[in-house]
């Protein structure tokens, strides 16, 4: 069985929904959790400390360690409390999943700007905010497992949520470098995509009648299914990372960004919008493909088909 005694994780977000079920079978396996929770509305409206301290009560009433942390991510201050929470409690941090995030729906032109500045606050520079600390930590460590979740919205897109979708795409981007940066120190960082039937799918469909079928969608991505990956990616054997993984009614899948072969215009000539044109299939066929590592992996490989060196 995967095991996390002696380890301390961190779940933000982790006062409701999928968050909450993350933070308890993380400590049901022996992690020390800092349930870290604000209590705000799905839109992030207001606080309620009592969200994230139900949950710590839940996590110790059969034994498990956890304490509660009612800063906000969306500051550095914040999230080096976070972080200062698990390393004064538990005096390391192992596992960071960074859950927390608010949602909200609005056609692409009727989004303010302050719509857009608050989403990427929550989200993007949330997940900034508490991974930058908490990688010095893990970096000292020569340890440490970050779960960025992340959305589909972000890489496939979602109508109506142009500012969560960027916001997603954005943490995609963060998990990858957090990767590259943290491979000679024992750090890995991997996303995951869920679809899960919480507060947030609730709230934007609204509140249903009846409760979903469990033949429909809504009844079979229970959020329940979509555990096993984050505490799989969270732990010591997972060795894997820079990877994306979606998780949905008990599928798991890789999900990844392919380089396509492509067309090189001839050496020495200097390619029109009409080569384009006239070569747009081969520019667009998805076949074959390569998945690069870095930047770096894009730049040799083109550099070995024009024959560059140096």
């Amino acid at each position: 069985m995967i095991d996390f005694h002696g380890q301390a994780a961190i779940v933000t977000g982790a006062g409701r929904g999928l968050g909450r079920l993350y933070a308890l079978e993380l400590a049901r396996r022996g992690a020390a959790i800092v349930v870290n929770d604000i209590g705000t509305t799905m839109h992030g409206d207001g606080s309620d400390e009592s969200v994230a301290d139900r949950v710590v009560a839940e996590i110790e009433a059969p034994g498990g360690i956890a304490v509660a942390s009612h800063d906000s991510v969306d500051t550095p201050d914040g999230g080096q409390a976070i972080v200062d929470v698990a390393v004064e409690r538990f005096g390391r941090v192992d596992a960071v999943v960074s859950n927390a995030g608010i949602f909200q729906t609005r056609p692409f032109d009727e989004l303010t700007s302050d719509d857009w500045r608050r989403m990427l606050r929550v989200h993007l520079d949330g997940g900034f905010h508490l991974s930058q600390p908490a990688f010095r930590v893990m970096k000292r460590q020569g340890y440490g497992r970050f779960v960025f979740i992340a959305s589909s919205a972000g890489l496939f897109g979602q109508p109506n949520s142009a500012h969560y979708a960027a916001a997603k795409a954005g943490l995609l981007g963060l998990t990858n470098v957090i990767a590259i940066e943290g491979a000679d120190h024992g750090v890995l960082a991997n996303a995951v995509l869920p679809f899960g039937y919480s507060r947030m799918v609730s709230e934007t469909i609204g509140q249903l009648e009846q409760p979903p079928d469990e033949l429909s969608f809504l009844g079979a991505i229970q959020p329940e299914l979509v555990v096993p990956i984050v505490v799989f990616l969270a732990s010591r054997e997972c060795a894997l990372s820079h990877q994306n993984y979606s998780a949905a009614a008990g599928r798991f899948a890789r999900v990844f960004v392919g380089l396509s072969k492509g067309w090189v215009a001839p050496s020495g000539v200097a390619p029109t919008a009409d080569d384009i044109a006239a070569n747009f299939a081969e520019v667009s066929a998805v076949e074959p493909f390569t998945v690069p590592g870095s930047i770096f992996d894009e730049v040799f490989e083109l550099c070995d088909r024009l024959g560059l060196t140096g």
